[in-house]
């Protein structure tokens, strides 16, 4: 499929009625210019240019980033973008998916080397700018930090109660209107207990493991049944002991195949 121009124009509220018109007509006479007869042509009208999400924006520069477009050309950088911020952004796009950017009123073309120069300078002060800001944001939260302020949102939900609730077997639909919360604070917190718990469980096994190994126990079960431990964590023990007693055997065989008889 061969690369097409791409023809942006962007009319707001408080521009002229034959606004797009004229747009229309400048990029037209451009094209016929230079002999371009393939191209495509986007319009936003009543679109303020402060807004970066524009219908007609958005659907060309999906577009962009599917490789469909050799050039984008504009009236005006104002059409485009009306930050430097919002503009950057479209240049490194089009810079990106190698598609050169034209704004007859600037005369700027981004294969030129004027074009070039002119997207290092806008993107100087834009990196500075991130880079301050980057900078105002580690600062505010080392000091908050130090003074022991919370980082982020505060939790409102009840945790002790959300969790009962799930132990209780009650629906995500219940446990939110007792708990006065959202599904996804129920959804979290679920998340959160369970990861908990898995955790408690992994440490049991690990101490009953210790425990065992430090009293040199002929039969460990023995020892877990004497310690009222129940006959789920016994089990995982059972196995995790076969285990690593079919992994040693491995080992001292050199991979060689073994049988065990019952």
């Amino acid at each position: 499929m061969s690369k097409k121009t791409f023809l942006y124009i962007r009319v707001s509220t408080l521009d002229q009625v034959n606004g797009a018109e004229s747009q229309a007509r400048a990029l037209l006479e451009w094209c016929n210019r230079n002999n371009i007869t393939e191209y495509e042509t986007f319009t936003d009208q009543g679109v303020s240019g402060a807004k970066e999400s524009r219908p007609a924006l958005d659907k060309m520069m999906d577009r962009v980033k599917r490789l469909e477009a050799d050039q984008v050309i504009v009236f005006a950088f104002s059409r485009f973008a009306r930050s430097t911020m919002h503009l950057l952004k479209g240049l490194q796009i089009f810079k990106d998916c190698k598609t050169r950017f034209v704004s007859i009123t600037e005369q700027i073309d981004t294969e030129s080397s004027m074009g070039i120069a002119m997207f290092t300078i806008l993107g100087s002060p834009a990196q500075l700018e991130r880079s301050m800001i980057q900078e105002r944001v580690r600062a505010g939260m080392k000091n908050a930090k130090a003074k022991s302020k919370i980082i982020g949102r505060v939790r409102k939900r009840n945790s002790a109660l959300i969790e009962s609730l799930l132990e209780a077997g009650l629906s995500f639909r219940e446990i939110a209107r007792i708990s006065k919360c959202s599904h996804g604070s129920v959804s979290a917190q679920k998340k959160e207990f369970l990861a908990r718990k898995d955790k408690e469980q992994k440490q049991k096994l690990d101490d009953l493991q210790k425990e065992i190994t430090e009293n040199k126990s002929e039969s460990p079960i023995d020892t877990m049944k004497a310690m009222n431990v129940s006959d789920d964590i016994i089990q995982q023990v059972q196995v995790k002991i076969e285990t690593e007693a079919r992994t040693k055997v491995y080992e001292v065989t050199g991979g060689a195949g073994y049988e065990t008889f019952d």
